[in-house]
């Protein structure tokens, strides 16, 4: 994929990710050096993250995942990550939203 193009597919992704769960997109995120890190930032209840798309680079991932409701892993003295359908994760927000309307 050319530079153009990859790049393309890159803010496709920020913007989509935006769009369904909120946040913006941080300008420069992909500049090399300097302050500007995650590339979208204010998301809802989870803070600031970097997008990925990748046309198959993930089927080990997404393997792992059929048929469960989060993937947890850990390489050797390193923090563990999660990783869940984006399905998942906005019933999970919306449900915190709802608890937060209850105790108002």
């Amino acid at each position: 994929m050319s530079g153009t193009k990859s790049r393309n597919k890159g803010l496709g992704g920020e913007r989509e990710f935006c769009k369904l769960y909120g946040g913006e997109r941080m300008p420069l995120s992909g500049a090399q050096g300097g302050s500007f890190t995650g590339d979208v930032v204010s998301v809802p209840y989870i803070g600031k993250g970097e997008i990925k798309r990748r046309a198959d680079g993930f089927k080990q991932l997404y393997n792992w995942l059929a048929g469960n409701d989060f993937l947890a892993m850990r390489a050797d003295r390193k923090p563990w990550l999660v990783c869940m359908k984006m399905d998942d994760l906005k019933l999970l927000l919306d449900e915190m939203d709802e608890l937060k309307r209850e105790r108002l």
